[in-house]
């Protein structure tokens, strides 16, 4: 009986963000990046390539629960810089409430021109949670050329995947790609590419 009680106290019960995250995915997968939250660790990771100490707002596409919002806040980032980008109006409720300071704004981020047409200071980074293998490469490519027009010259575009292959392309002409080793402590396993122009 006491292995069994043992084990079953180490299960962890689901978190609220958990369930909520799990709620959309089953309603709309395709719509989401994963099946739960970020892991604190690819969280981390994402956050590290942000420079707190930069000026201007920095830009959050598909924010969720928030668990990259945190680790964000956590190195340094002022959470007013904060412009978190959500489609599902339930996550963007959940967003108002935990980063009252933050600006969040109700949209699609696949249509940056007209989400972030308010926007008028250059972004100092762009960080992406969106499920781009899902989308044709000429939308992830609109993508990241949009995102570019939203930053200051430089400013990193920042965007995870679960995929082996890099969601846009590494070896475009004028842009140059880093990416992280690849994060095992995390569900799936994912890495971190970070695009810049010039």
């Amino acid at each position: 009986m006491a292995p069994q009680s043992s084990a079953r106290a180490l299960k962890k019960p689901l978190r609220l963000d958990e369930v909520r995250f799990l709620r959309s995915w089953i309603e709309k997968p395709l719509h989401m990046g994963a099946v739960m939250p970020s892991s604190k660790v690819l969280a981390r990771t994402v956050a590290r390539y942000v420079d707190p100490h930069s000026a201007g707002p920095v830009i959050e596409l598909g924010p969720g629960t928030g668990a990259i919002t945190d680790a964000l806040i956590a190195h340094g980032v002022a959470e007013k810089r904060l412009v978190l980008v959500e489609f599902d109006p339930g996550f963007c409720a959940l967003l108002r409430e935990r980063y009252p300071q933050a600006t969040v704004i109700q949209g699609d981020a696949y249509n940056l021109d007209q989400t972030l047409s308010e926007m008028k200071e250059p972004a100092a980074a762009m960080v992406s949670g969106l499920p781009l293998v899902t989308k044709p490469m000429m939308i992830r490519m609109k993508l990241m050329r949009d995102a570019f027009l939203k930053m200051e010259p430089g400013a990193p575009f920042i965007q995870f995947t679960y995929s082996v292959a890099p969601p846009i392309p590494k070896s475009l002409p004028g842009i140059h790609t880093q990416a992280s080793e690849r994060i095992w402590m995390n569900l799936p396993p994912a890495r971190v590419w970070v695009y810049r122009k010039g």
